[in-house]
């Protein structure tokens, strides 16, 4: 089996920063708070950290976890709406999940043909 490799999106980084933060919906933040918490939540558990915190409240509290994913992705939108996308990379998707195989480095190289093996002889040994 390959490792898996997973790409997020800013978007999603921002949102699982403002699911495990102490702002609350019926406080209402503003987009100042949003962002002061984003940061704070980002440098108390580092990215890996709030994914895993939201990872383990889904499977903990599914039902109100999915309540505040959807809090949380429309607050971290709003409060980032200003902010314009990296250079060279597409805008947010919304917080999509892309999963891709990572590739052995003989596999990645951009050369023609790298990652073919040519057959030396049959699976039982016997030439072939």
């Amino acid at each position: 089996m390959w490792p898996v490799m997973a790409c997020f999106s800013i978007g999603a980084f921002r949102a699982d920063a403002v699911f495990v933060s102490g702002l609350q919906r019926c406080d209402a933040p503003s987009a100042g708070q949003v962002r002061q918490a984003v940061a704070a939540a980002i440098r108390a558990f580092g990215y890996s950290g709030c994914a895993g915190r939201v990872a383990q409240e889904f499977g903990d509290h599914p039902e109100t976890a999915v309540i505040r994913m959807r809090w949380a992705r429309a607050v971290a939108r709003a409060a980032f709406a200003d902010s314009a996308p990296e250079r060279g990379r597409p805008a947010d998707a919304g917080g999509w999940l892309v999963v891709r195989p990572r590739l052995p480095a003989e596999q990645a190289s951009d050369s023609p043909g790298a990652g073919r093996r040519e057959r030396t002889g049959s699976v039982a040994g016997g030439e072939g």
